[in-house]
């Protein structure tokens, strides 16, 4: 098996897709295709890659608009969290894996920024794809404490899960440098180091204050 991998820029919200590939078996899948799915489905045709699912870590728009222009050049399913605000052809629920040729993608449920968010984790490579739980310094933004409390439980569990030398590929470039790992993020991101959920949000409100006072992007 040949691993193919790549993070594209798709959209004007500094917004990442990925293309993941066994290269072997000519088998492929777009992650959040957003603005600009005619460059992913490119990258796999210009390879000879057949793209079997097109999957969205959460519903939200700038993450989904490409759904259906993806679908059209390609015939694939569209998979992700039942609760996607349009449902999609494949559901995947927490726990569930996909194979893409000898890769498997696994698939873990983290509420917090979208009710259906997930990640998506490719184990024998280590590759871990957050969308907009976790970026590099940053963690996603919610609109409720309620919803800051869940996205504690999911980060949690989501650091639980992965080793520390899993990559982080996130949804959007906003942090100083376009990917990570679980490890430097423990050590360097400011919610990680929160000890609890009061902590992170208290954090998320003092966010900007915090970002002038640290000299952070």
């Amino acid at each position: 098996m040949q691993l193919i991998f790549e993070q594209i820029r798709t959209g004007s919200d500094q917004n990442f897709g990925y293309l993941l590939a066994d290269r072997d078996a000519g088998e492929a899948v777009l992650i959040d295709p957003s603005y600009t799915p005619e460059v992913l489905v490119d990258r796999a045709t210009e390879q000879h890659l057949k793209v079997t699912y097109i999957i969205n870590t959460h519903g939200h728009r700038d993450h989904v608009n490409g759904n259906d222009k993806a679908a059209e050049l390609t015939g694939a399913p569209i998979a992700g969290h039942p609760a996607l605000p349009t449902p999609p052809d494949i559901s995947l629920r927490d726990g569930q894996e996909l194979a893409v040729g000898a890769l498997r993608l696994r698939f873990m449920h983290v509420p917090g920024h979208a009710a259906d968010h997930l990640t998506v984790y490719e184990p024998s490579h280590e590759i871990l794809m957050t969308g907009d739980l976790l970026f590099v310094g940053k963690i996603g933004g919610t609109k409720t404490e309620a919803d800051a409390r869940t996205e504690w439980d999911s980060l949690q569990r989501l650091l639980q899960a992965v080793p520390d030398t899993a990559t982080v590929w996130p949804g959007h470039d906003y942090g100083v440098r376009p990917s990570s790992t679980i490890g430097l993020e423990r050590k360097t991101n400011p919610f990680l180091h929160c000890p609890d959920a009061d902590a992170l949000v208290r954090l998320k409100a003092e966010w900007p204050d915090f970002k002038k006072r640290h000299g952070l992007k």
